[in-house]
């Protein structure tokens, strides 16, 4: 289990050598309001409320009490302070879910909610069983020092790793060329789409990509315009809009401001680039997430790693979103070379991808499929730095090379026999 004695003060420490349990920190103390949320369902959201009893109802385990007091009583492992522990979680449970309609969408909540599961099953606790009553306010513990300091509510990954005892899991998306979707559940589709199209659409963030065809007799299109609306989030940021155009990649937000303003927090999105005109990241360390933007070949690139937990806050009125479900079945285009019409040979295409890209996965089809139709071999790059970016980002690099069936691999001698053995069978029974 996560070590707590360091948080603690010396007169603490001693009480915590003869147990350990969760500190109040574990499970949050931070609460923000998305654009979506008024100000009205913000102040009835309890989860301070709820915390704060938390942090009541277990100071007698950490200090005072009578030992024999804490035995017994719900934890089904017993020991040392688990029944009083597992009846403050449930109490804790109990708070949250009394107040969960009105904190739809605040993180604060989410976190808590998933950090007394977690703890709830390390101390192995009944869901069913005598809660804590809400203890009554008091002066603090003499001599306890002071309290242990609060997580920064702006960062993410570290509030995250103080509540589970581990860093959060990260989830990775891409659009690239044609544009070519690679989804956070590893579906790598090749789209159609024209207009404006949802990548993402969350609580926290809003992803939109504005694509126009290729070429006047293609089906294909790219992406020449993103739209990024970063929402608002109490002690951490002003709501803030990034937009790209191809020729227009700006190192700054819509209002000119690099950071996400003036708010304590602030300094927890910020903006910059390596190659002006060419390349911009943005990290939203709030949320525990960072966005590559690149201009390649008359056309956008976007790439993401963002934390689990903000990649599914959604409604099921936010469905429609290239990363999550990839492009819907309507849109979706084959990468198959057989029959493809391009401004160039699909042998020639093979030969300049081939270089950058030695792995003939989906990344190596989408550049085959990018050069051949545009003409413009400036493709292999915007390829090649996807296939980089999902390096970096994914969590897992067995899950890097993806083979989807619709990779137009050329068919050997083999699997042309099947088929004309099985016609002359036919025949051979229409003779007879």
């Amino acid at each position: 289990m996560f070590d707590l004695g360091k948080q603690l003060s010396t007169h603490i420490l001693t009480s915590l050598r003869l147990f350990s349990f969760p500190m109040p920190s574990q499970i949050s103390f931070f609460s923000h309001r998305t654009a979506s949320q008024n100000s009205l369902a913000h102040s009835q959201c309890k989860i301070l409320r709820c915390n704060a009893e938390y942090v009541s109802s277990t100071l007698s385990l950490r200090g005072g009490g009578s030992p024999g007091a804490l035995r017994g009583g719900g934890g089904r492992g017993g020991g040392l302070a688990s029944g009083g522990l597992c009846r403050a979680l449930r109490s804790y449970a109990l708070c949250t879910r009394r107040t969960a309609r009105t904190c739809r969408g605040d993180l604060a909540f989410h976190s808590a909610v998933h950090g007394i599961e977690d703890l709830m099953i390390q101390h192995n606790c009944s869901r069913q069983g005598p809660t804590a009553p809400p203890p009554a306010r008091g002066p603090a513990l003499p001599g306890a020092g002071p309290a242990p300091p609060t997580p920064d509510p702006c960062d993410y990954v570290g509030r995250f790793s103080r509540l589970h005892g581990r860093p959060p899991d990260f989830l990775h998306c891409a659009s690239f060329g044609d544009p070519h979707v690679r989804s956070f559940y590893h579906h790598f589709h090749t789209c159609r789409v024209q207009g404006a199209w949802p990548l993402l659409d969350n609580d926290f963030l809003f992803v939109q990509a504005t694509s126009s065809p290729v070429a006047s007799w293609a089906n294909a299109t790219t992406t020449r315009k993103l739209t990024i609306i970063f929402k608002n989030m109490q002690e951490c940021i002003d709501q803030k809009v990034y937009q790209a155009e191809v020729d227009n990649l700006p190192a700054a937000f819509e209002d000119g401001s690099i950071n996400g303003g003036d708010r304590p927090g602030g300094s927890s999105l910020s903006i910059q680039t390596t190659n002006p005109g060419s390349y911009v990241e943005i990290r939203a360390a709030y949320i525990g997430t960072t966005i590559i933007i690149r201009q390649t070949a008359g056309q956008l690139s976007f790439s993401i790693k963002v934390a689990e937990d903000v990649a599914r806050a959604f409604s099921a009125e936010q469905d429609l979103q290239l990363c999550v479900g990839g492009c819907p079945p309507s849109q979706r285009l084959s990468r198959s070379e057989r029959n493809r019409r391009g401004a160039i040979t699909v042998d020639t295409a093979r030969q300049l991808c081939k270089e950058g890209l030695p792995v003939e996965d989906a990344y190596f089809q989408s550049c085959v499929f990018d050069v051949s139709v545009s003409g413009d071999p400036n493709f292999t790059v915007a390829a090649q730095a996807a296939l980089e970016d999902a390096r970096n980002f994914l969590p897992d690099l067995e899950k890097l090379h993806l083979f989807p069936s619709d990779a137009g691999a050329r068919l050997s001698p083999a699997a042309f026999l099947v088929p004309l053995l099985s016609g002359l069978f036919v025949l051979w029974l229409c003779v007879q």
